[in-house]
């Protein structure tokens, strides 16, 4: 089957690569939390702005 020049993915295939990244910066966003979430709020708290979260 030729693939002709200009044809872009199809809409499943960019909703699919759309969930996976969303879903990798989410994975990433809650492994930086588990590792640094104390400290952050332990600095807020140290700062006075604790009452943010």
């Amino acid at each position: 089957m030729k693939v002709l020049p200009g044809t872009s993915l199809s809409p499943a295939v960019k909703i699919g690569l759309t969930v996976i990244a969303l879903a990798a910066a989410t994975g990433v966003a809650f492994a930086a939390w588990v590792e640094n979430g104390a400290g952050i709020l332990m600095t807020m708290a140290e700062t006075g702005l604790s009452w943010c979260f």
